[in-house]
């Protein structure tokens, strides 16, 4: 009869030395329990974060605005705190420049837009007749009562829904009268802000603590410069788009084109989506007001500059200010403005930028503690290494009865 052999380290079968394919699947298992363990954990820290900063939205949004305004008010405001005016008269200084610049701006487009919007209203019920007449020709055919049994069941539906638009009014009165406190309360938040911002992180520092402060100290510098040098750039960015855009809506003469031209800058500083939304506007303002021709040749004004900004701006400017991918962009905007709104995807970017610079210092942190911990490993003596360190070459020398040190 034979004997069967048994592995020291495993079961029958196993070869010599190698460990038992059980306590691996155990340790492989026990390990993915941990991880999953921590998944979880964080993702309902993530909800229960989630949930307070919407049951805090009141609050967390004039500061989230408050911070993105400062980002943009802050430099002029440096500049004249270090030509020793006092801060607080700087950033006074600085909210009333931004007051005139914006007063400006609304003055310059509302006589405009009031001289124009009858003549456009005017151009936009042509253009419905026109879609009508086409319609009812080939290859559609579609009949007058079949466009009209189309049109009585709209006016039905809105009739229909006369309760639900008037409660949308009184809930469109009562959201502007939240707007303008929201306004009011980012006006006051930024002008503190400027005002104190250089204290904030030595006081954070100090009642954090030293190691704690350190960190924060450091990640909340990075956060500050990568925000600040996003909404900068994006702002050259977008006024670039909006006075390329603006000067060829004029030459071709497309109303509301200051309008536009503001819309399209706005629209900047939420990618992807708000240049798309500003573009597809100008080209159906042209459409109705100025014919088929005019609003290809909008779009393809559009399509140029969109391209320049996309392959030569954009990365050339923002490379260095936020450094994420498009995908995370686009996901970003996506998600801020199915969960906040138009809010939401303005906020979407700036705050993937700053959990981005977050990300980022977390992962410098583990390489940093990684790379001490093989520099400490490579100085351990391996197994069976009977050489003594020399303490001035710190290299290793074979040890030696004339080499040990006396015995006591």
């Amino acid at each position: 009869m034979t004997e069967s052999k048994t592995a020291p380290g495993g079961g029958s079968g196993d070869k010599p030395g190698r460990p038992d394919r059980a306590k691996l699947l155990g340790a492989g298992g026990i390990w993915l329990a941990k991880w999953s363990a921590c998944l979880v954990v964080i993702a309902a820290g993530a909800v229960v974060l989630g949930w307070i900063i919407a049951k805090m939205w009141v609050i967390v949004l004039p500061v989230a605005l408050a911070i993105v305004v400062s980002t943009i008010l802050w430099p002029p405001t440096r500049g004249m705190t270090k030509r020793g005016v006092p801060p607080a008269a700087a950033a006074g200084l600085t909210l009333v420049m931004f007051f005139a610049v914006v007063g400006g701006i609304i003055a310059g487009i509302v006589p405009s837009v009031i001289d124009q919007v009858p003549d456009l209203a005017n151009k936009a019920t042509q253009g419905i007749n026109t879609v009508q007449e086409w319609v009812k020709g080939p290859p559609i055919n579609l009949r007058d009562e079949q466009l009209d049994n189309a049109v009585n069941a709209v006016v039905e539906r809105v009739q229909g829904s006369a309760a639900t638009i008037a409660g949308g009014v009184f809930t469109g009165v009562s959201t502007a009268g939240s707007l303008l406190v929201t306004l009011g309360l980012v006006l006051v938040l930024t002008f503190f802000f400027i005002k104190d911002g250089p204290r904030f992180l030595p006081w954070l520092h100090r009642v954090s603590g030293g190691r704690a402060g350190r960190h924060l100290e450091a990640v909340l510098g990075r956060m500050w410069d990568t925000l600040g040098g996003f909404i900068r750039t994006q702002a050259l960015v977008s006024f670039i788009d909006a006075l390329f855009i603006g000067i060829g809506l004029l030459i071709l003469g497309v109303p509301l084109a200051p309008v536009l031209a503001i819309l399209t800058f706005i629209g900047g500083f939420i990618p992807i989506v708000g240049a798309f939304v500003a573009g597809a506007l100008a080209v159906l303002v042209a459409l109705v007001a100025n014919g088929f021709t005019t609003a290809l040749i909008v779009l393809v004004l559009i399509i140029a500059v969109q391209q320049i900004e996309g392959n030569v701006l954009q990365p050339v400017l923002q490379s260095r200010s936020m450094n994420l991918h498009a995908a995370v962009v686009l996901l970003a905007v996506t998600a801020g403005a199915s969960l906040f709104g138009i809010v939401g995807a303005f906020l979407a970017v700036p705050v993937a930028a700053v959990a981005a610079v977050a990300i980022r210092y977390i992962g410098e942190q583990i390489d940093e503690r990684a790379s001490e911990g093989q520099e400490e490993t490579k100085a351990l003596p391996a197994p069976g290494d009977t050489s003594v360190p020399d303490p001035k070459t710190s290299s290793p020398q074979p040890s030696s009865p004339e080499a040990s040190p006396p015995e006591e």
